[in-house]
């Protein structure tokens, strides 16, 4: 389909409740799923919400293969996520580096749970329930998210640990999330 352009930081449609999705295995609902996924790919991203491309609907993609952009990551299988609900399963929170297509450039710490269950539905309305740990867990809640109006620095609880990617980390090629 398309590579679509990724709305950043400052956008108002970044900061709405997205609608949840009403109506599954449409053409609509398959042409954005493409380009989200078409987006997401360009950019070598871990996941993208619907948000993100300016469709402001309860949709999300992740997935990470093995990528030399995440070397200690375990893989993430590839799910397309419809109106997830997510379920924190233990008080236990990790701190961890973000980084996110529509925060360009920049890289903070954020708290996340360390284990967590997902509900939704995929494309054509069968439901997915996952309960699931570390980096999966993160990139999850990262997507989900964006679904709420939170953007990752607005997690951050140390803005002395939110920056610049040149400056944080130099001499490093990062790539945004």
């Amino acid at each position: 389909m398309a590579v679509r352009p990724v709305l950043r930081m400052g956008d108002p449609v970044l900061l709405q409740v997205a609608k949840p999705v009403e109506h599954f295995d449409t053409p609509e609902l398959r042409a954005l799923l493409q380009d989200m996924k078409d987006t997401m790919a360009a950019l070598n991203g871990a996941g993208i919400a619907a948000p993100q491309i300016g469709t402001s609907l309860q949709v999300v993609i992740f997935g990470v293969g093995k990528n030399p952009r995440y070397p200690q990551a375990e893989e993430v299988p590839y799910t397309e996520l419809i109106n997830p609900v997510l379920e924190p399963q233990t008080d236990a929170m990790e701190d961890g580096w973000e980084g996110c297509l529509s925060v360009p450039g920049m890289r903070g710490v954020v708290p996340r749970y360390t284990k967590l269950r997902y509900r939704g539905f995929d494309p054509q309305g069968r439901p997915i329930d996952r309960t699931v740990e570390g980096f999966h867990a993160r990139v999850v809640q990262h997507e989900v998210d964006h679904l709420h109006g939170i953007l990752y620095p607005m997690r951050i609880r140390d803005l002395r640990n939110f920056g610049f990617n040149e400056a944080l980390f130099p001499g490093q090629q990062l790539v945004d999330d």
